[in-house]
């Protein structure tokens, strides 16, 4: 018997085939439309120090009187902040023992990161202690040259370098310290000389002063 083949059925399998090939770009087309541009942008940027570690500054953006973003340096000074509303700023960057660095008319713009040029801060030298000094021969005679140290003295009496320079033609030295309470030891060494040494209690942001005498080395 002739049974009719059931060739109807390629025409509705090539319907459903472009009919979702269709849907398929009726929903990208949909998907692109749906996308909204950026509406935020964000700043970048570096601070270089005068002296010490350019991490750990604080970096406040400001429009107006109202603090909008902050971010804090890494290691190299750098820092970012993104998700911020176009428009135009002023920044602020704090950290003790720096002067403050402020910079204004700073302009982002929505889907761009706003790069800045280095920001460069000083030492503050109304917040910082100076440890000056001066050193003599038993004469009285300022000795030039002499290596001089100063430590940190711990809670426990163990020491922790902090800085060391020479002495000038007129025998005088000087350090920028920390301002927070604390006990330092300054070392002075020069040849055929006896070290001699000496401590100095700091606690505040001032001016502090030390004199040490070098006797001669015992033969």
């Amino acid at each position: 018997m002739f049974r009719p083949q059931t060739f109807y059925r390629r025409p509705a399998v090539l319907l459903a085939a472009t009919l979702a090939v269709a849907l398929g770009l009726l929903n990208a087309g949909a998907s692109a439309q749906r996308r909204t541009p950026p509406t935020t942008g964000g700043i970048k940027g570096r601070v270089k120090v005068e002296k010490g570690s350019a991490a750990g500054i604080g970096v406040s953006i400001w429009q107006g009187e109202r603090e909008v973003a902050n971010a804090t340096t890494e290691g190299k000074g750098a820092f970012e902040v993104r998700g911020i509303a176009p428009g135009t700023y002023a920044l602020t960057l704090r950290k003790p023992g720096l002067r403050v660095g402020r910079m204004s008319e700073v302009e982002i713009r929505a889907g761009k990161v706003t790069s800045l040029k280095d920001f460069y801060l000083p030492i503050d030298e109304g917040s910082i202690a100076f440890l000056r000094g001066s050193v003599f021969y038993p004469s009285g005679r300022s000795v030039a040259g002499a290596r001089v140290e100063v430590a940190l003295v711990a809670a426990d009496g163990t020491l922790k370098r902090i800085d060391s320079r020479v002495t000038t033609e007129y025998g005088t030295f000087s350090f920028r310290l920390p301002p927070e309470p604390a006990r330092y030891r300054v070392t002075v060494k020069a040849g055929g000389m006896e070290t001699a040494t000496s401590d100095v209690e700091i606690d505040s942001a001032a001016i502090f002063r030390v004199a040490l005498t070098l006797t001669p080395a015992a033969k």
